[in-house]
């Protein structure tokens, strides 16, 4: 691992990389291979000593997935990674390998919806006991923590809403050694949060995100250190879960450049956003890098930057008005996934089952890409402009009714 002295900007162009083990080529190489062979059986079996960092197996990687644990195990700051073929496959192997069943899991309850439907799916069958928290619980946490409880779970900023969970007072709240602290940072990435340094023991990146960053490539990362990591290392093995070399390879390309990236869709971002939040037609805006926002003090404390992915809620209006808004929209991509070079927005029904629903209008997920804002604010202001129109004629309409 490299002095930890280095600028983030660095270590991004640095991780990883080996050139002289590859004849001086910048990049490395995408290897692709199941079988490696041995000059003889001696060297063989000193191979099998050695499952993971080594060339033995294409099931145990290559030097391409390689180079990407060593990157992101340095840019968290941690002992190593394991990689899987999606974000949700890096969450469900995580929480596999961690729980047991008996076991008690404590999940926020601004989740990612494929994560909490695993939870409450294939977890709840297998023995798992799953309980949801409010996303602001901080360190009253501990008030739901039991003997049985082996995890818990948190996505900070969350899911669609974008609250900012209480990382370190949670860690101190469960201070037992028998309790993980698990959180999805995709949001941020590890350039502008680390969750170790708080108090975590796992992070999880949906890599398909922010780090590949050009829609291109399905990734998942966890990075953890010691005991944790062996456990979860060893789950991924015995279930044969691997990254591809070419995903890898994508992820680290984007990775050298992510630095450079993150900061113009923050830029972007907190223009947009700013503009949007004094808009008649919009209720507020779900950004914790404005000082308006609920979760502002503690993204200011624990976070160095934001990104470009936020919420929008709307001023009450009916379903068909805003897919008219949506559709009205000609630089705004209609699709899954974020953390690429394109914007895109999509309509949001977050799913809470232990905080109070606390909206009044309908909610929108944006993810504003590198696009010049001032072309992104002026197609969302024409079509918000158009939304607030037939607003005010829906309102007239209603109070002609109604005398």
């Amino acid at each position: 691992m490299r002095a930890p002295t280095l600028k983030r900007d660095t270590q991004l162009v640095h991780a990883g990389r080996r050139p002289a083990d590859f004849g001086g080529v910048v990049n490395t190489p995408v290897v692709r291979a199941s079988t490696v062979l041995y000059p003889d059986i001696g060297a063989y079996e000193r191979s099998r000593a050695s499952k993971f960092g080594t060339l033995r197996y294409g099931r145990y990687g290559t030097q391409t997935s390689f180079a990407l644990v060593d990157a992101m195990a340095e840019c968290e700051g941690a002992d190593g990674a394991v990689l899987y073929p999606s974000g949700l496959a890096a969450i469900a192997g995580v929480l596999k390998a961690l729980l047991s069943p008996g076991d008690h899991l404590l999940v926020t309850d601004a989740v990612y919806g494929p994560a909490r439907n695993f939870c409450d799916t294939e977890l709840r069958r297998n023995g798992i006991d799953v309980t949801f928290f409010n996303p602001g619980i901080g360190s009253s946490i501990g008030d739901l923590v039991r003997p049985q409880t082996r995890v818990v779970y948190c996505e900070s900023p969350g899911s669609l809403t974008f609250e900012v969970q209480d990382i370190p007072a949670i860690a101190a709240a469960c201070r037992s050694p028998d309790i993980t602290i698990v959180v999805d940072n995709t949001w941020a990435t590890p350039f502008f949060h680390r969750p170790l340094d708080l108090g975590a023991h796992v992070t999880i990146q949906a890599a398909t995100k922010y780090i590949v960053g050009h829609s291109d490539a399905m990734l998942g990362v966890a990075v953890a250190n010691e005991p944790h990591l062996q456990r979860i290392r060893d789950w991924a093995a015995g279930h044969g879960i691997l990254a591809g070399p070419d995903e890898c390879w994508l992820a680290l390309r984007g990775l050298r450049s992510l630095g450079a990236r993150l900061r113009q869709h923050q830029e972007s971002a907190k223009i947009i956003a700013l503009s949007l939040a004094d808009h008649p037609a919009v209720e507020k805006v779900l950004y914790p890098a404005l000082e308006t926002d609920i979760s502002q003090a503690l993204w200011k404390r624990d976070f160095s930057g934001a990104t470009g992915l936020f919420g929008v809620e709307l001023v009450s209006t009916s379903h068909d008005a805003v897919r008219a808004f949506i559709d009205s929209l000609g630089l705004f991509g209609i699709g899954s996934s974020w953390g690429g070079f394109e914007s895109l927005i999509l309509p949001s029904k977050p799913v809470r089952t232990a905080s109070d629903i606390n909206w009044k209008g309908p909610l929108l997920r944006l993810h504003i890409g590198l696009e010049d804002p001032d072309d992104l604010l002026e197609d969302l202001h024409r079509g918000l402009d158009m939304l607030n129109a037939a607003n005010r004629r829906d309102e007239r309409k209603h109070n002609v009714k109604h005398r």
